[in-house]
């Protein structure tokens, strides 16, 4: 699955437009395209401040607002988001709000229908009148400030990138930003960072092809044995707990369907029907179509730790988060501090660090008291249902048919006409199959035997918990504002979508872990396999969602007694109460941030930041000894396997021998991978070697007469596990051949390991040479990979550049918050003509981070701007 950023593939009429770019740059000067930077010094008018607002900017450009009232300072940080990123947010919300075709043309409809049949904008504006007063305050504050911007200024000077658009979008104007824009963000983020979706298709999809017991070992279930949950069952379990609610699952939740996938009886066959086949792999190409605002697929997810007082060299706990996104520039965080002057009960706000532009608050960071982290928790949180539709509107539940829900939705199209289109939902939610015209005529080839009078069809519906109005903004806000950890929780409680890990610490020693989200209730499954395992039949309530797991009945735990608490997207617990997912990631990266730990008996700060660019692989051993036992009477192979002998199992961006030795083996896993999975896959199944492949093949070393083993393609011959290690080690050795060099010791993992950012809209390899090189930066070598600490993600069927990276990092020390350090993706500013716009690139490669300062006496220090913002006279 392709993880490039957004809007690849930009309207093909816009290529000779975006030539004029070149020709603006030359004739007109820097001194034009200079036009939209914001002013960072002297002073400026904002319409609705109460009191000055004053801005101080550090030599990277990152701002510190000091104000005195919370609605100042949401305004002024609307303002500073809009000077350096409205492009990004506005962007965003014509993605989050089905309105794409109107920046770019007819390319996007279906992307905008797929959204506008969601419903994420309109789920927003429900959200918005349940939030607690002062959210609503907050987001008003918010979005006058970004207003009070661009109040006056012509969209060419706002952003570059509206001049290059001007062509193809003639007369764009902007509009006026509102409280709803925000929330829908938090509903993109959210869709990019749910769970299962893929796999729930894929697997129902693969059922019709191979018997289930081969599926089986392509979703191995998790080894507790070999990779620790996040909490004990000494930290916590179900019985402290109290009742959970909603725990009421099949028994044997881990294990796997043993034969004949959800087919298992009468009504249930049609699940995977060749009917029901064409509807899943059509709705999963129309889901495809979405854009990926923060990156997509397995790999995103994230690590963060945190280590008691007690085990550290400061006394005070210690904090580290890296969040692994898409990749791509200007980067997902923007940072900020929100500071108010006189801390007080009316102006309680003092928090600083990673913000979304288009969203006000912190997301990640720490205020005067407490700090906090995330990492993707990934529960199961959205189901597929088989529907049974007729032509006369109406959906069958339970015997009876019932009326679809409809509504109309109008698609205004850059250049084009408006398209109209007829949203349909039944109980579950939105039909997703009713997007594509191809997908909803797939649907209607149902069975004879299934048809009743030729009127009965087959349809699509998603249940989404992002399409439930939660109260995540209330809960950013209340993080930002919490002193305590009772009062973090109570915050957390709030969080609905997209479900994190959350990681806390704060100056009075105290540590501890919270799983949040809404997490839907199943009482039903299919035969043999956990809660939505397969697409679900619509027809049958039983398979409904039967309300939300309690917050009070999720795991957390305060101050464990191991002095520390490690969440890398690995399972939350070993127990099966409350059902949250069987599908998390290996546990890989958590095991080794484990092992570094406990090797060390007292933490420093420095450490955190070393282990945030481990790059030892966890699972190379297992393969490599495997590897080893080959037979090879190719001494051209045999030669470059050598290099695996004294590996050390890291990744390095040097010319080191290790380095020679990182590059063979993973052209050696990329090639298994191909050999041993996607022989037999279709085209959009592909395995991408990801966590859960390694997983997978940890399980197939120890069944050697898998048929997995046998490649597809060859007929005639089955061959067996040391014969297809054997070919992926001679394709290897060809590949890096013909890519690198004949000598290994050319070899270099950062040779073929490159990370290019590209911009969003303006990143595509289709677009003329000056706009690339105006807006895009790329070409850095990193280290690590998929399954290490420092995650500089690649998939195996796009080659080896990087997918996908640690977004930021940070190490809070709650013992000097001063001393904290950090470090962004790109740069603070969106502008590609800014100095702020990739300065932080080389530190963030290298694996350097740097003071942040917090303390006003330290901010001041550091600043290198001023801008003080003022109250319109009158």
């Amino acid at each position: 699955m392709s993880r490039r950023p957004v809007l690849r593939r930009v309207l093909v009429g816009l290529v000779a437009a975006l030539v004029v770019l070149a020709v603006v740059v030359s004739v007109v000067g820097l001194s034009f395209a200079r036009r939209s930077l914001p002013q960072t010094s002297g002073e400026a008018t904002v319409p609705g401040l109460e009191g000055r607002v004053t801005v101080l900017r550090d030599d990277r450009g990152i701002p510190q607002i000091y104000g005195d009232s919370m609605t100042d300072i949401a305004r002024a940080q609307g303002y500073v988001h809009a000077q350096d990123r409205f492009f990004e947010m506005d962007l965003r919300r014509h993605v989050t709000s089905g309105r794409l075709s109107e920046l770019v043309g007819a390319p996007r409809v279906e992307t905008d229908r797929l959204i506008r049949t969601m419903g994420w904008r309109r789920v927003a504006e429900a959200e918005l009148p349940t939030l607690r007063p002062e959210t609503r305050r907050f987001l008003q504050a918010y979005a006058d400030g970004v207003n009070a911007y661009l109040r006056g200024r012509s969209p060419a000077a706002v952003s570059l990138e509206y001049l290059v658009l001007s062509r193809s979008v003639p007369g764009y104007g902007i509009e006026e930003w509102t409280p709803a824009d925000s929330v829908a963000w938090l509903k993109a983020m959210a869709w990019d960072l749910r769970s299962d979706y893929d796999d729930e298709l894929a697997r129902a999809r693969l059922s019709a092809r191979m018997a289930q017991s081969q599926i089986n070992q392509l979703y191995p279930a998790y080894d507790f044995g070999a990779y620790p949950p996040i909490l004990s069952g000494a930290d916590w379990s179900p019985q402290a707990a109290g009742p959970v609610a909603g725990s009421v699952v099949p028994p044997a939740l881990t294990a796997r369907p043993a034969s004949g996938g959800p087919a298992a009886g009468a009504d249930t066959a049609a699940l995977t029907s060749a009917s029901a086949d064409r509807l899943y792999a059509g709705v999963s190409r129309t889901l495809r179509s979405l854009p990926s605002l923060v990156g997509r697929g397995e790999g995103i997810g994230s690590n963060s730790w945190v280590v008691s007082g007690s085990r550290t060299s400061t006394g005070k706990p210690l904090l580290a988060n890296d969040m692994h996104l898409g990749v791509g520039i200007p980067g997902i965080w923007y940072q900020v501090g929100l500071h108010c002057r006189t801390v007080s009960r009316a102006c309680p706000l003092e928090v600083a660090g990673f913000s979304f532009a288009g969203v006000p608050g912190v997301v990640i960071g720490h205020n005067a008291t407490i700090a906090w982290g995330f990492t993707n928790l990934a529960p199961d949180v959205s189901d597929f249902y088989l529907e049974r539709v007729n032509r006369r509107g109406q959906f069958l539940r339970d015997g009876e048919w019932t009326e679809l829900v409809t509504r109309t939705e109008r698609i205004r199209v850059a250049g084009e006409a408006d398209r109209t289109i007829t949203v349909r939902s039944t109980g579950h939610g939105p039909l997703l199959s009713d997007v594509s015209a191809g997908v909803a005529e797939a649907g209607s080839r149902a069975p004879t035997t299934q048809r009743r009078d030729g009127e009965q069809a087959y349809a699509v519906s998603l249940a989404w918990t992002g399409l439930v109005p939660g109260k995540t903004a209330d809960a950013v806000l209340a993080m930002n504002l919490a002193s305590t950890f009772e009062e973090f929780r109570a915050a957390a409680s709030s969080f609905a979508v997209p479900a994190q890990n959350l990681v806390y610490a704060d100056v009075g020693g105290t540590i501890g872990y919270q799983t949040p989200g809404l997490v839907p209730i199943r009482r039903a499954a299919l035969p043999g396999a956990p809660p939505g395992y397969w697409p679900a039949p619509g027809w049958d309530s039983d398979f409904d969602w039967k309300g939300y797991v309690p917050f009070e009945s999720m795991p957390w735990v305060q101050d464990p007694a191991a002095g520390y608490l490690v969440t890398a997207n690995q399972a939350v617990t070993q127990s099966a109460r409350p059902f949250l997912t069987t599908e998390w990631d290996a546990g890989m990266r958590a095991s080794r941030i484990r092992e570094r730990l406990e090797a060390l008996d007292t933490v420093r700060p420095a450490d955190m930041a070393s282990i945030q660019m481990d790059t030892d692989n966890v699972f190379a051993p297992t393969l490599v000894k495997a590897l080893l036992e080959v037979d090879l009477d190719d001494d051209f192979t045999a030669g470059a396997r050598d290099l695996l002998r004294d590996w050390s199992f890291t990744n390095p961006d040097d010319a080191s021998s290790e380095a020679a030795a990182a590059a063979y083996y993973n052209a050696v896993w990329a090639n298994l991978v191909r050999l041993l999975f996607n022989d037999e896959l279709p085209a959009d199944l592909q395995r991408t070697g990801g966590s859960r492949d390694r997983q997978a093949v940890t399980v197939l070393l120890k069944t050697p007469r898998s048929v997995w083993w046998d490649d597809k393609q060859t007929p005639s011959v089955t061959e067996g596990k040391d014969e297809i290690l054997r070919q992926a080690l001679v394709e290897a050795r060809l590949e890096l051949t013909r890519k690198v060099s004949k000598d290994p010791g050319d070899w270099q993992w950062s040779k073929l390991h490159q990370l290019d950012l590209a911009h969003p809209v303006l990143g595509g390899t289709d677009l003329p040479g000056p706009v690339r090189w105006v807006f895009n930066r790329g070409g850095y070598r990193l280290p690590g990979d998929s399954a290490v600490v420092n995650a500089n993600g690649w998939d195996v069927t796009e080659g080896y550049g990087v997918t996908w990276a640690p977004s930021m990092r940070m190490v809070v020390d709650l013992a000097d918050l001063d001393a904290s350090t950090w470090v962004n993706s790109t740069g603070a500013s969106g502008h590609a003509q800014s100095s702020h716009y990739d300065d932080q690139v080389e530190d963030w490669a290298a694996g350097r981070q740097r003071r942040w300062a917090f303390s006003e006496a330290a901010v001041r220090e550091a600043a290198e701007d001023t801008l003080t913002l003022v109250p319109a006279a009158g």
